[in-house]
C-alpha cells in the first residue's frame, strides 16, 4: 500500500487532468466527479480517499466492500459513499443493497427486481446506474444497447430504485491507437443513448459514468460526469 503522501500527490495529478480535460471540452471542472476505485486494496485506501475529501469510492466485489466499509467507518470515514462498479450476481442483491449507496452495474431486469425487493425490505431507496455494453465488447458485462430501453423501463417502474443514469466500460484494442478509437466510439454511443432516453422517457438521467485511468480525457470530452480511477491513484494492484 502506498503512503498517504504519495496518494495525495497522485490525486492532485488526476484532478489536474480532469480540470484540463474539462477546460478543453468547454465544461466546468465541477461537472465531473472522481470516483476512487479501491478494489483489491485494504481499507486504508478508502480512508485515504475520505481524508483527502473525496466523496466516494468504488468497489468491484460485494463481500470485499462489506468487510472493508465498517473498518473505514471506524477510522473516521463514515461519511464516505460506496459504489459498486463490478458485475453483480442477483443472489448477492440483498448484501449489495445493504452495503452500497449506489450500484453502477445494473444490467438485467432480474437484477432490477432483486435490488428493488432488497431496497424495499431495507426501507430505503437505492440509487442505480444501468450498465450498457455500448462498445459491444463480448468480454464486457452490460446489457446490449437494443435491450437498454426495456431495462430502463423496468428500473423506472421499480418503486425502491432511483435511476441516476448510465455506465459503460470501453473495450481494449490491439494497441493504444485502437484502444483510444474504441473508447471514443463507446463513450459517444453511451452519450447518444442517454440523450435519446431523456427525450423518449422524459427523464434527466444526469449521470454518465465512463472513463478510467487511461481514458479520462476521452470520456470527459464525450460528456462523462464520473470517472472511475484506480491505478492512477493507488498504483498497480
Amino acid at each position: 500500500m502506498i503512503t498517504y503522501e504519495d496518494f495525495f500527490s497522485r490525486v492532485e495529478k488526476v484532478e489536474a487532468r480532469i480540470a484540463a480535460a474539462c477546460l478543453a471540452a468547454g465544461r466546468a471542472a465541477g461537472e465531473v466527479k472522481l470516483l476512487a476505485v479501491t478494489k483489491t486494496h485494504p481499507a486504508d485506501a478508502a480512508i485515504y480517499a475520505a481524508r483527502h475529501g473525496l466523496a466516494a469510492v468504488g468497489e468491484n466485489r460485494v463481500q470485499e466492500a462489506a468487510a472493508k466499509r465498517p473498518l473505514a467507518a471506524a477510522a473516521g470515514a463514515a461519511a464516505l459513499r460506496w459504489e459498486l462498479i463490478g458485475h453483480l450476481q442477483s443472489n448477492k442483491a440483498r448484501l449489495a443493497a445493504e452495503t452500497f449507496d449506489r450500484v453502477q452495474s445494473v444490467d438485467s431486469e432480474k437484477l432490477v427486481r432483486q435490488l428493488d425487493k432488497a431496497a424495499g425490505e431495507l426501507g430505503r431507496p437505492l440509487a442505480v446506474l444501468l450498465q450498457v455494453n455500448a462498445g459491444r465488447d463480448p468480454a464486457k458485462f452490460g446489457c446490449e444497447p437494443e435491450d437498454a430501453p426495456r431495462l430502463l423501463e423496468a428500473a423506472l417502474a421499480a418503486p425502491n430504485l432511483r435511476v441516476d443514469g448510465l455506465m459503460t466500460i470501453a473495450p481494449l484494442g490491439a494497441d493504444a491507437a485502437e484502444t483510444a478509437e474504441h473508447a471514443r466510439r463507446t463513450f459517444a454511443n453511451l452519450r447518444t443513448l442517454r440523450d435519446e432516453f431523456a427525450t423518449r422517457f422524459g427523464v434527466a438521467l444526469p449521470e454518465l459514468s465512463m472513463g478510467m485511468s487511461a481514458d479520462i480525457e476521452l470520456a470527459i470530452a464525450a460528456g462523462s460526469t464520473c470517472v472511475r480511477v484506480g491505478s492512477a491513484l493507488f498504483g498497480a494492484r
